[in-house]
């Protein structure tokens, strides 16, 4: 062995490989979901000794996470859709959705998380701060209406049950529709959970009097 013979697990390049390590994983999960997705084959794919994803992440959990916060969706996904009038936030919101998602294909954090969220308890938590903390809340906070929390979770189902149905199950025909013909369907309804009348005290008055249990 010579003398400049690379040391085992430390490859040359490491920020660019942590980032091909993060791609790798972000479609890895995709694919596979968090229980199929393999340490060894995603360093394989990156390039990379497998020891370095222990010594950067720790575990499969912190790489997980990891990708996920390396994408930083609501972000990307909320910075335009909130901007605009309330009575056009539904179209906004589905269309940004749907482009985002049609033009990242399987590897998307977000159909990474609701895939794994299935199979895994961890994934499951994660993905309800997702949409809780970074999703809802900021939808809540633009919505003047009654009930604004009750009406962005009833968002959430809708983003989450869309996402599930389209990307990861992929219940045909909503799989292969075409983009205009989702946002068509889809933004109206998620327009009236943002803005119109819901019977949620059973007396047809609208969305003026919450359940018992339910406040915003």
């Amino acid at each position: 062995m010579t003398g400049s013979a690379r040391r085992p697990g430390r490859p040359s390049g490491e920020g660019n490989s942590r980032e091909a390590v993060l791609d790798a994983a972000g479609r890895a999960f995709a694919e596979h979901g968090y229980d199929g997705a393999s340490l060894r084959r995603i360093a394989a794919q990156a390039g990379v000794d497998p020891g370095m994803l222990r010594h950067w992440f720790g575990d499969k959990l912190g790489l997980f996470r990891a990708t996920l916060a390396a994408n930083a969706l609501p972000q990307a996904m909320l910075a335009d859709v909130l901007v605009g009038p309330t009575d056009t936030l539904g179209e906004r919101l589905v269309q940004r959705l749907v482009t985002e998602l049609d033009t990242a294909g399987a590897a998307h954090p977000m159909i990474a998380l609701i895939r794994s969220a299935v199979s895994h308890d961890e994934s499951t938590a994660l993905l309800r701060a997702f949409v809780t903390e970074h999703v809802l809340a900021r939808v809540a906070g633009a919505v003047a209406a009654p009930d604004p929390a009750l009406r962005a979770s009833l968002v959430g189902s809708q983003v989450i049950g869309l996402v599930m149905a389209r990307y990861v199950v992929r219940i045909e025909p909503l799989a292969s529709a075409d983009r205009a013909t989702v946002v068509r369907a889809i933004a109206p309804t998620v327009q009236r959970y943002l803005t119109g009348e819901l019977d949620i005290d059973g007396g047809g008055g609208g969305a003026g009097g919450a359940p018992s249990g339910v406040r915003p």
